[in-house]
């Protein structure tokens, strides 16, 4: 299997670096992951500068572009034969409920299921990881089961897995998105010219964290494993929408 890694912790963070040790022996791997830090670039793409890629290894390149970025690049522009998989990780803290949508993470993974192939987005639920072995051990023991799962084509899983070791992990989990309380308010402060500057605020505390979710599998020792789907369409709103339109007047 070929497969091509990413992130949005950069190219020489530990949970991808540890994620290709891990896999080099079983899978030809590729790595094209930005060349620092973008978390929460979401599914940003760079537009107004043109994208560099750096090799720094014969299959490991870097960019300087967002997560989504370094996918597109990848799958567009670098493989002549597209690759089997694309697996983005594994990220330095949780990815949860409502952090998908300004996940650089997830976004990786999202921009390889766009382009027509499956996608595994994974995340260690600590930002101060200490057994990113076991994020290791899950990807493995998923990948080996992949062939088995009939909705790779058109879904993307989205890992979180408990910073525990491997025996203490009480197994896997099908679980739905949780939900967030709203973000604290940006901290306002003032540079040395007195020009107002604002930090964003904190994520928001659980909100729907109960049975069945992702925060409640964690919370709970076991990996969580999410179907998340592109399709933002909501179709039990479509009548009510379509009845509501006619009442406009023409």
């Amino acid at each position: 299997m070929n497969i091509l890694l990413s992130n949005d912790d950069g190219f020489n963070a530990t949970g991808l670096t540890l994620l290709y040790h891990g896999l080099k022996k079983e899978f030809n791997l590729t790595v094209v992951a930005p060349d620092r830090n973008r978390s929460a670039a979401s599914n940003s793409l760079t537009l107004d500068i043109p994208l560099r890629l750096t090799q720094h290894d014969n299959n490991i390149y870097s960019t300087n572009g967002t997560p989504t970025d370094c996918v597109h690049l990848a799958l567009t522009g670098l493989y002549d034969n597209a690759p089997d998989l694309v697996i983005s990780g594994i990220n330095r803290g949780a990815n949860l409920g409502d952090d998908v949508l300004y996940s650089g993470t997830v976004a990786a993974a999202m921009e390889g299921r766009h382009l027509g192939l499956p996608a595994i987005a994974v995340s260690l639920a600590s930002f101060q990881p200490r057994y990113v072995s076991t994020a290791v051990k899950a990807v493995q023991v998923l990948l080996a089961q992949l062939p088995l799962f009939g909705e790779k084509k058109d879904t993307i899983l989205n890992i979180n897995v408990p910073d525990l070791p491997w025996r203490e992990v009480k197994g896997f989990q099908t679980t739905r998105l949780g939900k967030r309380h709203q973000p604290e308010p940006v901290t306002k402060q003032y540079d040395p010219r007195g020009d107002a500057i604002y930090w964003v605020g904190n994520v928001g505390r659980q909100q729907d964290a109960t049975e069945g979710t992702d925060f409640y599998a964690i919370e709970h020792g076991y990996i969580s494993v999410t179907p998340l789907h592109i399709d933002l369409t909501h179709y039990q709103a479509m009548d009510s929408t379509h009845h509501w339109l006619k009442s406009i007047p023409k």
